[in-house]
């Protein structure tokens, strides 16, 4: 396999290393962006050990310290894309260019798109064609300053097919500077010989399943797609309930097409998080911001879809709902590797500020996949995980079009090819 071995636990832990002459957006909760113009940060072993103003820098550093020199660059936590399919076999371009032409959803199915497509190219690979087929889409993640990225299952919909996917995606974390977590989402559509018996596909593959891949050391959190055309908020809370006898924690994709109440379904299971939410009900907002569930709005498969239902943001905001940014790369709905363009869709689309999309793609990322105490923000004790910008404000970043200026970016303490991420 290409690249380097860097699982953090086969990698010498980094010394001390200070950044200075930056500009902060720590991010911290509760400070906006927590802007800081005149700023350091200190990395020790893999930690912040501080972030904050050039002038508080501790004054006893050691005299081995590596010292770099932002050039009054902007310095901003790493991003996190926190909902991706990105390992699947094969794509859909052929469907894209047949809906071009005005082909409908049932012609595509019938021409052997749609899922089915994605189902039959991913069961054709081993897990190590897997790998080479993800790793592309995630370098191109790399290159724009991502650190962190959730990787579902749900284009096998078997067992071992399904494990295999959660494989490749344990495997990536190994053979490049990434923290990859891993959503088991065979609940995700009904296989052909299930056909009308979605209660039999849960009970005989998605359960037993999820045991098993939880049981291998493969599973971080469960998900699963309620809608009309997937299953229903009783099927997943089956789910549901089995991800909460092993352990593990939930979100779901809901309220896409339809509002089955999904969201609140979420919400009652403490679930990490509920995703797409255009259909979301207004006065169900607070459901979510109670139970700490954050909205992941995902405006790459509204524009793929040309969807006309935005999601309530302003309730959203009014409830005081944590609001996340994510991809949803996937080979149907939002074949989609930029969250540079996904914060410019969020505002564009969506109405979200500069500080939501930023926020959206650090913090409550973070907060969606459970990691709030780890990274999202540049705070002491966090990961160092974070990034350089040429830009002259934020702003910039959420602005442009098919534009990076990454400079920088910085992975356990260590500074990485701004291409596959290998040690510079």
């Amino acid at each position: 396999m290409a690249g380097d071995d860097f699982s953090p636990q086969r990698q010498p832990k980094p010394g001390t290393a200070l950044w200075r002459n930056v500009r902060l957006a720590t991010l911290a909760e509760g400070s906006g962006l927590g802007i800081v113009d005149d700023g350091a940060l200190l990395a020790k072993d893999g930690r912040i050990a501080y972030a904050g103003p050039a002038s508080g820098l501790p004054a006893d550093l050691p005299s081995n310290i590596e010292i770099n020199d932002g050039h009054g660059r902007w310095l901003l936590p790493s991003f996190i894309d926190c909902h991706t399919h990105l390992v699947y076999g094969g794509n859909r371009a052929m469907e894209f260019e047949m809906r071009l032409a005005g082909a409908t959803y049932e012609e595509i199915a019938r021409a052997g798109g749609g899922i089915v497509s994605s189902v039959k190219a991913t069961n054709a690979l081993t897990v190590d064609q897997l790998v080479q087929q993800a790793l592309p889409r995630l370098d191109t993640l790399i290159a724009e300053g991502v650190s962190t990225v959730e990787i579902k299952s749900g284009y096998a919909l078997s067992i071992e097919g399904e494990m295999n996917m959660l494989r490749a995606a344990r495997r990536l974390a190994g053979i490049r500077p990434v923290r990859v977590l891993t959503t088991w989402l065979a609940a995700h559509a009904t296989p052909a010989d299930y056909k009308g018996r979605n209660d039999d596909y849960i009970t005989d593959i998605v359960i037993p399943g999820l045991r098993a891949a939880h049981a291998k050391g493969l599973v971080d959190a469960v998900d699963g797609f309620c809608e009309g055309i997937a299953f229903s908020p009783q099927q997943i809370a089956r789910v549901f309930d089995e991800a909460k006898r092993l352990g593990l924690p939930v979100k779901l994709h809901a309220e896409q097409l339809s509002d089955l109440k999904g969201a609140k379904l979420a919400a009652s299971y403490g679930a990490l998080s509920a995703d797409h939410l255009e259909y979301l009900a207004d006065e169900d907002a607070a459901a979510l911001a109670a139970a700490g569930t954050v909205a992941v709005l995902l405006p790459g498969a509204f524009y793929t879809l040309r969807e006309k239902q935005l999601p309530p943001v302003k309730a959203l905001r009014e409830a005081g709902a944590s609001i996340a940014l994510a991809t949803d790369s996937n080979p149907g709905t939002s074949p989609l590797t930029s969250l540079l363009l996904t914060m410019n869709m969020g505002a564009t689309l969506f109405g979200l500020t500069v500080e939501e999309c930023l926020a959206g793609v650090t913090r409550e990322a973070a907060k969606a996949l459970g990691l709030q105490a780890e990274t999202g923000t540049l705070e002491v004790g966090k990961a160092a995980d974070f990034t350089l910008w040429n830009i002259e404000s934020p702003a910039e970043l959420v602005y442009r079009i098919g534009f990076n200026p990454l400079a920088q970016r910085v992975w356990n303490g260590r500074i990485t090819s701004a291409t596959t991420g290998a040690s510079a």
